[in-house]
């Protein structure tokens, strides 16, 4: 497929639905312009558990979707049949979770003869910028991090993707997640470990960064084996604020460091920071600052687009619609899926 130079959104009113792990999600669009995005979230009933058991998770989704599917709707003032298309996340995720998803987007097209188009999760993440950043470039690179992801990528333009970096073990928000649990500070540990931080000495505990020399990818597996070792040996005695603060410095050091790296390589001058670790503030503001210094423009979603929702699907698939791509009702939960496998429909 050609690079997309113009990014054009589907003209109708769009539904969009999100299933692929632990929050169902669905949103009403009007070409960029979100109409509702409504999320019903499983962080409490996970967090006994301290993480996502996908056999609860499937249940939850059937339980929530059509609710939330009907709330989107009403909030974005339409009914099932001012909607010109749907699209859906049928890839990667857990495949039971997608399966809810993809299975009520096909009987919802099928019974009001609606088009529909399966979408990509990392693709919603990536265009999860353009909600607000209209003219942001086409052509940036951008840093995916979150719970299953971390990842730089040259967005050449809408569809097409390369990569320039990835973790080769653990995503970045797995170690905020373990992290989190040896610290006895709960779950979703991203959100625990920003809040310890923020009255911590981030230099108080030397925790390693992962791979040595200029490179582009990340390793987080030390550091989670790191923090481990470091509450075994201090006990009761350690610092929570501190090792919460010197854990995210270790995180927040390794991203920017690298992400930077790859922007000197690419040659691009503009930079997007998506996915769910982007709601971490330090991360925000340590690479809007050195952007800042380089000349490079920097968009980073809304907190409220920053974890797992159907708006983001929404965008994704919008400009996929416009050009009129669509789905059959074969259409298939993919568990797993490389972003270079997004213009597959």
């Amino acid at each position: 497929m050609s690079t997309v130079r113009d990014l054009s959104f589907f003209s109708k009113p769009l539904l969009a639905i999100e299933s692929s792990c632990d929050e169902t999600s669905a949103a009403v669009l009007v070409g960029r312009d979100i109409r509702s995005n409504v999320i019903a979230s499983q962080i409490e009933l996970h967090s006994k558990w301290g993480g996502v058991v996908p056999e609860a998770a499937s249940r939850a989704h059937v339980e929530a979707i059509v609710p939330v599917v009907r709330e989107a709707l009403e909030i974005g003032g339409m009914a099932l049949s001012d909607i010109g298309g749907i699209a859906i996340t049928n890839r990667p995720g857990l495949v039971g979770a997608l399966s809810v998803g993809v299975t009520a987007a096909k009987a919802l097209a099928m019974s009001a003869n609606i088009p529909f188009l399966g979408v990509h999760h990392l693709e919603g993440h990536l265009c999860s910028i353009f909600a607000e950043h209209e003219h942001f470039p086409l052509e940036h690179v951008a840093l995916v991090v979150s719970g299953g992801h971390t990842e730089l990528v040259h967005v050449q333009g809408p569809g097409q993707y390369h990569l320039i970096g990835s973790t080769i073990d653990d995503a970045a928000g797995e170690a905020f997640d373990k992290g989190a649990r040896l610290l006895g500070l709960g779950y979703p540990g991203g959100l625990a470990i920003q809040q310890a931080a923020k009255s911590g000495n981030p230099k108080r505990y030397k925790l390693p960064v992962g791979l040595r020399g200029e490179t582009t990818d990340f390793s987080f597996s030390g550091l989670k084996t790191a923090m481990l070792r470091l509450t075994e040996v201090e006990g009761d005695l350690i610092n929570i604020s501190d090792a919460a603060a010197s854990l995210q410095e270790a995180i927040v050091s390794v991203l920017t460091k690298r992400t930077f790296l790859a922007i000197e390589e690419t040659g691009v001058r503009a930079l997007s920071l998506v996915g769910g670790v982007a709601a971490n503030v330090s991360l925000r503001e340590r690479l809007y600052a050195e952007a800042q210094k380089r000349g490079i423009a920097f968009a980073v979603p809304a907190f409220s687009l920053c974890t797992d929702n159907a708006a983001m699907i929404g965008l994704a698939g919008s400009w996929r619609l416009e050009r009129g791509e669509r789905s059959d009702f074969d259409l298939d939960a993919l568990p797993n899926a490389d972003i270079w496998d997004a213009n597959t429909v």
